[in-house]
């Protein structure tokens, strides 16, 4: 008797945990990891993440309207039907009209949940954010505007580029960071900082420096900046923002630039600890106009080539095509010629991802839904009324994750 109740004992300490593993084993599933970097790669739970994606900078300012919050919807829902898995967007607007920031340190809670929507939507839709935190540019406030409220608040400032030296400025920027990181979203109840679907912060879209060109100003602010946010937030990756620009560092690099420098050093901005991944962004119509699309082209291979070398020889780290378009604006500018130019710039991540890898993906500008006219800026894709686009774009959304089982 006492054998059979020892034997039904163990029986339901058995059962109770093959029903627990079972449980685990659907969590393991359905749970995300946060993405990660193992030497040149991107992992996750520890196998390699490679990736299509866009760009959709105007989310939370669309969403901040209820009625208009479809928009985000069908743009996760469409890019996602086409395999696109990383959407990099603003978690900034500073000052003026629909401001998530109305003055330092003062936040408009409407313009928070509109954020925390296009979270739980991206999670919804298993898309993974790049969140970046304030603007090189005016739009949308940004580096003037934070060099403004100081002004207005009696420090004494010269130009916009005291936003990377100024104390005070840099302590406006922390906080937004740290209001950022430690938000908990009112719709998944989860911390920004805890959220896997988040891939990774950005600490400025496109940095620029006037003053200093070598690249030295943009590198000290990168190596206060990039622990402060690690202090926080030791989960997430974290990327500069940089359109590629090579400084003083390696003066032999500045032959790959488009003749001109902006005042970041892609090498040595990189080389940072803190810093998981580097990036870059081509615009070639727009930065070497008057050149034709051969030169263009060619200039776009090199610029993807040379990165790529520097990422995989010097930095170490993965490389991620975060901007890339070609604007409706240019002259001969048709829909077979943007295609063709996408598929150009697929087939070089394809291949230096298949051959050797480091590249882990691309980032295309951008996508609107349908009635979003305002925000066209003539790199806009409307999935739905472009067919033969979102075709190339789909096709490259397959190779990426087959290549990602082949490694």
């Amino acid at each position: 008797m006492t054998s059979i109740m020892n034997l039904t004992s163990s029986m339901v300490i058995l059962s109770i945990l093959i029903s627990t593993l079972v449980c685990e084993a659907r969590l393991l599933r359905v749970t995300p990891g946060f993405v990660q970097t193992k030497d040149t790669e991107l992992v996750l739970n520890g196998s390699p993440f490679l990736f299509n994606g866009f760009n959709s900078y105007w989310m939370m300012n669309v969403a901040a309207d209820p009625n208009q919050r479809y928009k985000v919807s069908n743009v996760f829902r469409e890019a996602s039907a086409i395999g696109l898995t990383v959407c990099r967007t603003w978690a900034f607007s500073d000052g003026g009209n629909q401001s998530l920031q109305i003055s330092p340190g003062l936040y408009n809670e409407a313009m928070f949940q509109a954020l925390d929507f296009v979270v739980a939507e991206a999670k919804k839709y298993r898309v993974r954010l790049i969140f970046s935190l304030v603007n090189n540019y005016n739009d949308f406030g940004g580096r003037p505007q934070y060099v403004q409220w100081a002004n207005s608040s009696g420090v004494p400032v010269a130009n916009d580029d005291d936003f990377y030296t100024n104390p005070v400025v840099k302590g406006y920027y922390k906080n937004h960071v740290k209001r950022i990181l430690t938000r908990i979203n009112t719709i998944t109840k989860t911390a920004y900082r805890d959220e896997p679907t988040i891939m990774a912060w950005e600490l400025i879209n496109e940095p620029r420096c006037q003053v200093d060109y070598s690249g030295k100003t943009i590198n000290a602010w990168v190596q206060e900046m990039a622990p402060y946010v690690k202090s926080i937030d030791p989960m997430h990756l974290l990327e500069v923002g940089m359109e590629g620009f090579y400084g003083d560092s390696i003066p032999d690099r500045q032959q790959y630039n488009p003749g001109f420098q902006v005042g970041t050093d892609f090498v040595s901005n990189h080389l940072i600890k803190e810093i998981d991944f580097a990036t870059i962004h081509a615009y070639p119509d727009n930065w070497l106009t008057g050149q034709n699309d051969t030169m263009q082209m060619a200039f776009m291979q090199r610029w993807m080539t040379s990165h790529w070398e520097d990422s995989r020889t010097i930095l170490k780290k993965p490389l991620v095509f975060t901007e890339f378009g070609k604007s409706k604006k240019d002259p001969g500018y048709s829909i077979h010629a943007r295609d063709s130019f996408m598929n150009v710039v697929y087939s070089s991540i394809y291949s230096f991802a298949q051959n050797g890898g480091t590249f882990a993906g691309g980032l295309v500008w951008q996508l609107l839904d349908e009635g979003m006219d305002p925000y066209d800026d003539g790199y806009e894709i409307v999935l739905s009324q472009n067919p033969s686009t979102s075709s190339v774009i789909s096709q490259q959304s397959s190779k990426m994750v087959a290549l990602e089982h082949i490694h």
